[in-house]
């Protein structure tokens, strides 16, 4: 550590300090405010529930298969990112040259150098880890489409259907923030890389994909476009909705349960 300048402890020091603090912030955060993960949550169960009244499922499993394919595809090119990453820290001091030709560089010790791609390679494995697990758990949901209650068993009540949809919309839901982990590891890797040129490029770099984070995640258009399928408006949620969303209650088990009560 005695061979690291201070200005580069403090700029790792600030990348961390963003990168799980807006994890944090982000995931409180959307139990109160609309969001992309408060809003796809909902379209999961509702999802989910439709699947209970389908007879078929090829469809369903298709879409899922897709977005396997896509996180399966991330994890594989993280591995190749990973072995690039190894493959420099055998030739460290090549490597320090190169960094050294290039415009905007501060010179660095290649002990500094070394401590920069070790950080890299643990973003990389901790991205794989998040693809993977991810991965299995849209596996998971294919088995549970695979035994989904649908119209032709008449012995199914409403309530099973509701159980049904809100529990496996809860496993498609944990599927979808892993990979959202593993994707916004590769948003703050690339603010990382900057690290290696100058460390106020690092610092810089990690609040601009902090921001880029958030517009996307709570003030970006495909927001509002999805929050429109519902009736919702951008901001705080109402209290009603808020407990819905806790309860992870889908609108159209709420409605069946209004007409019930109505009805008797």
């Amino acid at each position: 550590m005695r061979d690291i300048p201070l200005i580069d402890l403090i700029a790792i020091g600030w990348f961390l300090l963003l990168w799980v603090g807006y994890s944090l912030f982000a995931k409180k955060r959307a139990r109160h405010i609309h969001c992309l993960s408060s809003i796809l949550r909902t379209l999961r169960v509702d999802w989910m529930y439709a699947v209970t009244h389908k007879d078929q499922h090829i469809a369903d499993a298709a879409l899922i298969g897709n977005v396997e394919r896509n996180v399966t595809f991330f994890a594989s090119s993280t591995i190749l990112v990973l072995a690039g990453v190894l493959t420099v820290l055998a030739s460290s001091e090549q490597f320090v040259r190169v960094i050294d030709q290039l415009p905007f560089t501060v010179e660095q010790s290649p002990t500094l150098v070394l401590f920069k791609l070790a950080g890299m390679a643990t973003i990389m494995v901790f991205a794989f880890f998040k693809f993977t697990w991810s991965i299995r758990q849209f596996g998971f949901v294919s088995v549970l489409l695979g035994m989904a209650p649908n119209m032709s068993r008449s012995t199914v009540s409403e309530e099973e259907r509701d159980r049904y949809a809100r529990n496996t919309a809860k496993v498609l839901d944990q599927a979808g923030h892993e990979y959202n982990y593993g994707l916004r590891a590769y948003y703050f890797a690339l603010a990382y890389l900057c690290w290696f040129a100058n460390p106020w490029f690092f610092i810089t770099a990690s609040a601009v994909v902090v921001g880029v984070l958030y517009r996307r995640e709570y003030r970006s258009r495909v927001l509002r476009a999805l929050l429109a399928t519902k009736g919702y408006e951008p901001g705080p949620m109402p209290e009603h909705e808020r407990l819905a969303q806790h309860a992870a209650v889908s609108t159209q088990v709420q409605d069946i349960s209004e007409k019930k009560d109505k009805s008797e």
